[in-house]
């Protein structure tokens, strides 16, 4: 493992441990799976998505998030709309209980964060993100699916 590069890749399968485990533990975010966690936080940013969106921004099959948007819809986190340029696709965008469940879920998720990067400075802590930031958006670039990001 000399390479930086073996090291990413021994440290991000660490990282991917440490979130199955907390998972696995019952230790979930806000009561939202990870799949409800990722899709509520894609519409939150983008806003109301059809299937065939959703379908190419997560290169998944329309299957596959059929059951997934099904899901959110039963439990009241989105809802189906009809899609407001006309046409006519259906849109799932999100409840206001989706909004504060997936907020609830966030507020978790930021603070065992802040607990585990409590000895980091600030300037760590930025430049930290900052890589985080720059790896998923070359991951994004080489695979042609950008993921919008929240202002600010």
């Amino acid at each position: 493992m000399d390479k930086p590069t073996g090291r990413i890749e021994y440290e991000s399968m660490l990282l991917q441990r440490h979130m199955y485990m907390r998972v696995q533990a019952g230790r979930t975010s806000g009561n939202l799976e990870r799949s409800a966690y990722i899709l509520l936080s894609r519409l939150q940013v983008q806003g109301a998505m059809s299937i065939g969106e959703l379908s190419e921004a997560f290169d998944l099959d329309y299957s596959t998030l059929n059951r997934q948007t099904a899901a959110l819809v039963r439990e009241g986190l989105a809802e189906r709309i009809p899609d407001p340029v006309g046409g006519m696709a259906r849109k799932f965008r999100l409840t206001d209980d989706g909004a504060q469940r997936l907020e609830a879920a966030r507020a978790e998720i930021v603070s065992g964060l802040d607990s585990v990067l409590a000895d980091w400075s600030e300037a760590d802590q930025e430049a930290y993100a900052g890589f985080l930031k720059r790896f998923n958006m070359d991951i994004e670039r080489l695979s042609g699916r950008p993921w919008p990001r929240p202002e600010g």
